[in-house]
């Protein structure tokens, strides 16, 4: 059971982090910074747009990458779920919830995939895994 729910986490992992460092790397690489900022600003009106762009950029590509190693997982789950939140508020929200419509649907499933992955149990192919594990007692597992 161990290594199916290690393995599958892993999978999970990899599956959201390759999301989110594509997203990124989209915005770095391909649109770029400038470009993406000017989108920000133009149609998606969202308060200091060159900020904005460049906090999305950089949160969904080293947060991405941090879910595939599996580091600091719940301080990326929080910081890529509200990335998401606010992508589905101004980019999304005035289209309704189904993604065929450009709506909400997937930020949502994004937001709550990485919190869940985030504060679960990291699982032996996380990073957090091995260095939580001198946080937490022999007797039960948990954290002191």
């Amino acid at each position: 059971m161990t290594s199916a729910r290690t393995a599958t986490q892993l999978l999970l992992r990899i599956t959201l982090g390759v999301v989110f460092v594509a997203h990124g790397w989209e915005k770095l690489h391909i649109k770029g910074v400038d470009k993406t900022a000017m989108m920000f600003d133009k149609h998606l009106h969202i308060p200091f747009p060159a900020a904005a762009a460049h906090f999305a950029t950089w949160a969904e590509l080293l947060g991405g990458l941090a879910l595939i190693v599996g580091v600091l997982l719940p301080y990326v789950g929080v910081l890529l779920a509200a990335t998401m939140i606010g992508a589905g508020y101004y980019g999304h929200h005035d289209k309704g919830f189904w993604i065929q419509q450009n709506g909400w649907e997937f930020n949502l499933v994004l937001a709550v995939a990485v919190l869940a992955v985030g504060f679960a149990a990291p699982g032996a192919a996380a990073v957090d895994h091995y260095v939580g594990a001198r946080r937490r007692t022999p007797a039960t597992g948990r954290a002191r």
